[in-house]
C-alpha cells in the first residue's frame, strides 16, 4: 500500500474510532456540555444552549479584510484602521467571533494534547453555523495552516487540521492537509511583540512541489488570527504555488 493511501486509511480508521468512542460515552454517561459540563437534555449534543449561543454569536462587526472588531460606523473601504496600512498575501479574512469569553476558553483547550475531539465538534458547529457564508466564497479547496512537525509531535495533533476537515466536509470540498508545510520551526507568535511577528514567520511556509493550485480559490483555516502575519506568510506560499485567491477563516480574532 502506498504511503499516502496508508495515511488516508489510518486517518479514516482513527476518525471512525473517535466517533464510536463518542457514541459509547453518550450511551454510558449522561450528556454534558463540553464547555461548562452542565447536564444536557436528550435533544442536545456537545454544548448546552447558552454555551452554543456564546460560541456562534459574534457581538461586534468585523473588518472583512483582517477580521478585527470595528465600530458600527467605520468606513471599511481598503480595510479598517488596524490593517489599512498593512500588506497581506490573503484577500480577505472572516471569523466566528472575538477571542474572548467562551470562545477563548475553547480555543485554549483545543491547544492541549487532549483537545482533538473538542476541535472536531467545534469545527462541526462552526461549519453548520457559517455554511451559507462559507459557500458564498466559492472556494475550490480547504487547507489548514500547518504546525511544524516538532510542535505537532509534542502536541499530538494540529487543531487547524481538525477545524479544516469539519469545514471541508460541510462544504463538500477537498481538504488538503499535506499541500502546505511549515518548513521552519519558529518561536511561538504569542511570545513576540506585534512588530516582531512578521519577521518571526517570514519564509516559514512552503507549498508541496507540484500541487495543482493554479487559478484556485483556497480557504485557509486556522484557530486564531491576531496581526495576520502567520496567515499572510502561509498565503504567500500558496500564492507562489499558483493559488489565485486566498481567504482566511479563523475561529477567533485576538486583539493581541
Amino acid at each position: 500500500m502506498a504511503p499516502s493511501s496508508t495515511s488516508s486509511w489510518l486517518h479514516t480508521f482513527s476518525s471512525a474510532g473517535r466517533e464510536l468512542g463518542r457514541g459509547l460515552l453518550h450511551l454510558l454517561y449522561p450528556g454534558v456540555c463540553n464547555v461548562c459540563e452542565a447536564a444536557l437534555p436528550p435533544e442536545q449534543t456537545h454544548f448546552c444552549a447558552p454555551c452554543r449561543s456564546a460560541l456562534v454569536t459574534d457581538p461586534f462587526p468585523a473588518c472583512p479584510r483582517c477580521a478585527s472588531t470595528v465600530g458600527p460606523f467605520v468606513t471599511l473601504e481598503g480595510g479598517c484602521h488596524h490593517c489599512r496600512e498593512l500588506a497581506f498575501h490573503f484577500d480577505q479574512a472572516l471569523r466566528l467571533g472575538p477571542y474572548d469569553g467562551v470562545l477563548r476558553q475553547v480555543v485554549l483547550r483545543m491547544k492541549e494534547s487532549s483537545g482533538e475531539t473538542l476541535a472536531e465538534i467545534v469545527g462541526e458547529l462552526w461549519a453548520d453555523h457559517a455554511s451559507a457564508r462559507l459557500q458564498d466564497l466559492h472556494a475550490d479547496l480547504v487547507i489548514p495552516v500547518p504546525l511544524h512537525w516538532w510542535r505537532r509531535w509534542t502536541r499530538g495533533y494540529n487543531q487547524s487540521d481538525a477545524l479544516a476537515r469539519a469545514l471541508a466536509a460541510r462544504l463538500q470540498l477537498p481538504c488538503r492537509t499535506g499541500w502546505l508545510r511549515r518548513s521552519r520551526h519558529t518561536p511561538m507568535q504569542t511570545r513576540q511583540i506585534a512588530s516582531d511577528r512578521p519577521k518571526n514567520v517570514r519564509g516559514a511556509f512552503s507549498a508541496r512541489t507540484g500541487v495543482p493550485l493554479k487559478g484556485k480559490t483556497v480557504l485557509l483555516v486556522d484557530d486564531v488570527l491576531t496581526t495576520g502575519s502567520t496567515a499572510s506568510e502561509a498565503a504567500k506560499a500558496l500564492r507562489a504555488a499558483g493559488a489565485q485567491r486566498l481567504i482566511v477563516a479563523v475561529l477567533a480574532h485576538s486583539r493581541g
